[in-house]
């Protein structure tokens, strides 16, 4: 009987270290309300006949030397001119933008610019202006500095923005900050398709919204299920078809067929952006690119492996539940073998992140598909949090899994700064914070140069 009672006994306490081995589910409770659209007033276009508007820039090559600096004229194709000059020069150049246009149901497009900067000097601020001297718009950008192990660099984080109050309160929050030099954007942009007939003014209003950050600083964009704008009900049968006319990336740099996806070498990182809703299986070109892609990473040059996709391979929420299992059983052996620090997702409202873990073992045939803690395997980072028109997502599933590190159910953005080739420090800041506080902080360290177990790095305020 002892024996009996002993065993029972080792049983609970062994459950109750599982259970509490899982992690932070944050104490904190945000106020559960509807998201609501700001209204198209709200985003005004700017002042002047034809002017130049919805303004954003990317990285525009491989190593970080060229910005794709992309605007839409709503009246006239031209002037299709950047004239842009170092800050502390006089001599001023011109770049050509390539124009396009699209026609979606019974909406119809301005034009839309795209130019592309070369050759520019790595950690210079640049000055450019679009339009004509009847109606000129001024903005500025930085370049990285040169790509190298040790140069300290910091990123934005966001997804799931939309254009509703919480979004507002979000990209505030975010500009707020001075440290951030570009944006992860992990997808789902303007949510135009949740209005009849995927209403694309919600596409112009959206550029608007975000060009206090966009047109200054890059953002690095990944698509989400909200650009695919297949709606076959309205004959609109050609998905991505707003979001690739509006936002072009450097994917041909990177030998990709797809600006759907590719990668960039920004300072100290490598970024691999993927997409979960174009084909991966064997065979397909997303997978026979990024089984080549793998191989270029040079740790001695860019240390930190960082990939961008916007439906999560480990998620303990109830929405959106396992949609990303298949790509994970797809590729997630190869980011362990490459030793990826970071996986950034989005498409789940609410914030999570994870222990280094992996479950490359699985199998439908033999049963050994638990997650494990893996010194290898990336951090999974879900960011969904944006504020859009959908909603938080507060649903849970309990008790928290294993792999579960921190979850919250509330809006915000993420700040990861590279501090050099072996450490970095990331901090996730709820919107009802003020900027400074940190409800979720940790440090990473690299996987292939300091494979420490973080664990007792982070801190949480619940």
């Amino acid at each position: 009987m002892a024996a009996m009672r002993f065993t029972a006994t080792l049983c609970v306490l062994l459950h109750i270290v599982v259970i509490c081995n899982a992690g932070v589910t944050s104490s904190y409770v945000r106020k559960s309300e509807p998201s609501i659209d700001m209204p198209v007033g709200s985003f005004p276009p700017p002042t002047g006949n034809n002017a130049p508007e919805q303004v954003h820039i990317t990285q525009g090559d491989h190593v970080g030397r060229g910005v794709i600096i992309s605007w839409v004229t709503p009246l006239l194709k031209h002037p299709n001119v950047v004239t842009y000059w170092e800050a502390e020069g006089k001599h001023k150049r011109r770049a050509h933008s390539t124009i396009t246009s699209y026609r979606y149901y019974n909406y119809s497009s301005g034009y839309i610019h795209h130019a592309t900067i070369r050759n520019l000097k790595y950690d210079t601020r640049y000055f450019y202006e679009l339009g004509t001297h009847h109606v000129t718009r001024r903005f500025s950008f930085t370049t990285p500095p040169k790509v190298g192990p040790d140069v300290p660099y910091t990123f934005g984080v966001m997804g799931d923005l939309g254009q509703t109050y919480d979004s507002n309160q979000t990209l505030e929050h975010y500009v707020s900050n001075p440290k951030g030099q570009a944006v992860l954007f992990v997808g789902d942009l303007s949510y135009a398709d949740n209005y009849p007939f995927h209403d694309n003014v919600k596409w112009d209003t959206w550029g608007r919204f975000v060009e206090k950050s966009t047109a200054n600083q890059p953002w690095i964009w990944t698509a989400g299920n909200h650009e695919l704008d297949f709606a076959p009900e309205i004959e609109e049968y050609e998905p991505f078809k707003p979001y690739l006319h509006r936002y072009h990336v450097p994917y041909k740099a990177s030998q990709s067929t797809s600006p759907l996806w590719y990668s960039i070498k920004r300072a100290s990182t490598y970024i691999i952006v993927l997409s979960s809703y174009s084909a991966y299986g064997k065979y397909t070109p997303q997978y026979e690119w990024l089984s080549q892609e793998f191989p270029k990473v040079n740790r001695s040059e860019t240390p930190w492996l960082i990939v961008l996709l916007h439906s999560p391979w480990y998620n303990s929420n109830n929405y959106h539940f396992m949609e990303g299992e298949s790509m994970r059983v797809m590729f997630e052996s190869w980011f362990v073998e490459n030793k990826v620090d970071l996986v950034f997702s989005g498409h789940v409202h609410s914030y999570e992140r994870s222990d280094r873990v992996s479950n490359v073992k699985y199998n439908i045939t033999d049963g050994l598909s638990a997650p494990v803690k893996d010194p290898s395997a990336p951090v999974y980072i879900t960011i969904g949090d944006g504020g859009n028109i959908e909603g938080l997502a507060n649903s849970f599933t309990q008790p928290q899994p294993s792999y579960s590190a921190y979850r919250e159910a509330s809006f915000g953005h993420a700040i990861l700064e590279i501090k050099n080739r072996t450490h970095a420090y990331y901090t996730w800041h709820r919107n009802q914070d003020s900027e400074p506080v940190a409800a979720d902080s940790t440090w990473f360290y690299n996987r292939f140069w300091y494979p420490m177990d973080e664990t007792s790095s982070s801190t949480n305020m619940v």
